[in-house]
């Protein structure tokens, strides 16, 4: 027999029992579907995460935080790994301007700028907020970090106008977001007022009472509006309003944002909790950090945890993929069953095709081919199944979430290996499913069919 005489007669088989074919073939379908949105779901959030990393260039960026002398007393064997780790390195040095502007002349290093953030009351349209303030470069602020959706970054650090998210703004009752472009909005910090404080009354001051703060307010120009990034990560961008530096600078605020920032005090300085620093190429990190070290100071880079991130999204896959397997198993189980009974209803004809010189292997090939088919048919309407299904949860999550303010989101990927994939795996599994049957339909003894009634 030629292949279009099987695909034929395995069509027509299939054909005579159309209800036990749709439910079986139904039964692949659902199995596909599940398998297929599976694992879509997490190739989406591995390529959201992915690209928005890679858009925001955070592989070519390094975190540089103070050294962690302070807790070494607490535990011996990290002390011993941290002197082998800094190499002969500082051991008090200090992150100030003195240590920005040593790691900007590093080769390789495009901006450094402090992780600079302050608590503040947003007031705005009548409605208040508590926020953490950022300060931001401008140089900064106008690159791919900011995504604005209205408006502009500011030009100069010494600009008195702002940036604000589009999910505060929608906290703050306001709607249309680029309505709130050019308009005045007041921001309130807190800050020392030593004045205040009368020794007489110090116990009251250790009780909470009579404190030496005072409410600074200051206004601003808003000029533009970006985005809430849902995927944001380890980003240097965390805050919900961005201020230039300069302005920042005639801002009275406290120069820590909570109690464990005065501990990292050394020699009666502060200094910052941490440094940005931003590299042309992902190929001056290592250098860059072993230079850093060299100086006293600790590190983060996410290109480091690369490995973890994608061994991290591997399992991920993994699982989703076993519970989607377990309805791909009952399909199976749905396959065989067909097959059996098929091979029980058309005994005699089985029988005829040996006695007219019909040969085991065309027997098998004849149940292989109907398997396949069903398998064929059922990984092809499981593909459109779970694209439909995945495109209705996907517009319902973000309809939710856009109320939030998060931005619309593809949770879902298709990318073409998994939607060929699924088809030629359910035809794999239907083939499968079909050797049993089949070499039970092999093994029918001619004599013995064609005398069965």
């Amino acid at each position: 027999m030629r292949l279009s005489d099987y695909v034929q007669f395995s069509f027509s088989n299939l054909w005579k029992m159309k209800l036990r074919t749709f439910l079986t073939t139904f039964g692949v379908t659902i199995g596909i579907g599940a398998l297929v949105s599976m694992i879509s779901f997490g190739k989406g959030i591995q390529k959201n995460i992915t690209d928005n990393f890679k858009a925001l260039e955070l592989f070519n960026s390094i975190t540089v935080f103070p050294s962690s002398s302070l807790f070494q007393s607490l535990n011996p064997d990290q002390d011993e790994r941290r002197k082998v780790r800094q190499k002969g390195g500082k051991t008090n040095a200090i992150l100030d301007e003195k240590a920005v502007l040593e790691i900007a002349k590093l080769k390789g290093v495009e901006e450094v700028f402090p992780d600079i953030r302050f608590p503040a009351i947003v007031r705005f349209n009548g409605e208040e907020e508590l926020r953490l303030v950022q300060v931001l470069p401008s140089k900064i602020a106008s690159s791919k970090l900011i995504k604005l959706r209205f408006g502009r970054s500011y030009s100069s650090d010494d600009e008195d106008s702002l940036i604000i998210s589009n999910s505060l703004l929608r906290q703050l009752e306001i709607k249309d977001e680029s309505s709130a472009l050019g308009k005045r909005i007041e921001i309130s910090s807190i800050a020392f007022d030593f004045s205040s404080l009368n020794p007489l009354e110090f116990p009251s001051f250790l009780k909470g009472e009579k404190l030496p703060f005072s409410r600074e307010s200051y206004e601003f120009i808003i000029i533009g509006v970006t985005e809430s990034m849902a995927f944001g990560g380890p980003s240097p961008i965390q805050s919900d309003i961005f201020i230039p530096p300069g302005r920042a600078q005639r801002i009275k605020k406290l120069p820590f944002t909570n109690l464990w920032d005065l501990f990292r005090a050394k020699e009666g300085k502060l200094g910052y909790s941490a440094l940005n620093v931003r590299l042309s190429s992902p190929k001056f990190v290592d250098s860059v950090k072993s230079k850093i070290k060299e100086m006293g100071f600790e590190t983060f880079a996410l290109i480091d945890q690369l490995k973890e991130i994608r061994a991290s999204f591997l399992y991920m896959n993994m699982i989703l993929a076993a519970v989607g397997m377990i309805a791909i198993f009952v399909a199976s189980l749905g396959i065989i069953n067909t097959m059996v009974m098929s091979i029980m209803e058309r005994y005699s004809e089985i029988g005829i095709m040996k006695a007219v010189g019909a040969g085991d292997k065309d027997i098998k090939k004849v149940f292989f081919f109907e398997s396949s088919s069903i398998g064929f048919m059922g990984g092809v309407f499981g593909l459109g199944l779970g694209w439909l299904v995945s495109r209705l949860i996907n517009r319902i999550v973000n309809y939710f979430l856009a109320k939030q303010g998060v931005p619309f989101i593809e949770y879902f990927n298709f990318p073409w290996w998994l939607c060929l994939g699924a088809v030629l795996f359910a035809v794999f599994v239907s083939l499968l499913s079909g050797i049993y049957p089949a070499l039970r339909a092999a093994r029918v003894d001619p004599v013995v069919a064609l005398r069965h009634d």
